[in-house]
């Protein structure tokens, strides 16, 4: 797929309200403190966040949580973390697994469907994938009340693993 997909010559930039893979750090700081004065990003609870309240397709309100990796200061990859706003240990219907097809249902909103699941040999861990052109998408179970999505502009990304030592 992911073959198929970078040979298409296809770009997709798009990560989500008005963020672009490339996009400088200057205009990343300028577009989020334009959201914010909008009231429509925070800062999250730790030093390097950015907090979005998306209402998700099931109707449950979850915090999205994101800063991106920047790589010759332009963003390279998105990495989101979702969690349901009324998540406890006890609300089983809130809990990872659903919150994955909750995070799965708003990414085919946004960007279409198309997204397919992978999983390990012995069939623990589950991903789903989508891959635009250059644009990769991932998302994954990350702990009992986390779902982790990540967006990447694939050929760069791909370079960039190349260059790490082994």
């Amino acid at each position: 797929m992911e073959e198929r997909e970078l040979s298409s010559g296809k770009v997709e930039n798009d990560i989500f309200l008005g963020l672009e893979l490339g996009m400088n750090r200057k205009a990343f700081y300028e577009t989020c403190w334009d959201l914010n004065s909008q009231g429509i990003l925070t800062n999250g609870p730790t030093e390097l966040s950015v907090e979005y309240r998306a209402d998700m397709p099931s109707g449950n309100g979850a915090f999205m949580r994101f800063f991106p990796k920047f790589e010759d200061q332009k963003i390279y990859m998105m990495p989101v973390e979702f969690t349901y706003q009324a998540w406890a240990p006890w609300n089983e219907e809130l809990d990872a697994e659903h919150l994955l097809e909750d995070v799965k249902s708003l990414f085919e909103q946004w960007y279409g469907e198309g997204f397919i699941e992978v999983t390990d040999r012995d069939q623990t861990k589950r991903v789903w994938v989508k891959v635009d052109g250059n644009r990769r998408i991932r998302i994954f179970k990350k702990h009992l009340s986390a779902v982790r999505a990540e967006i990447v502009d694939l050929p760069l990304y791909k370079e960039l693993q190349n260059q790490s030592p082994s």
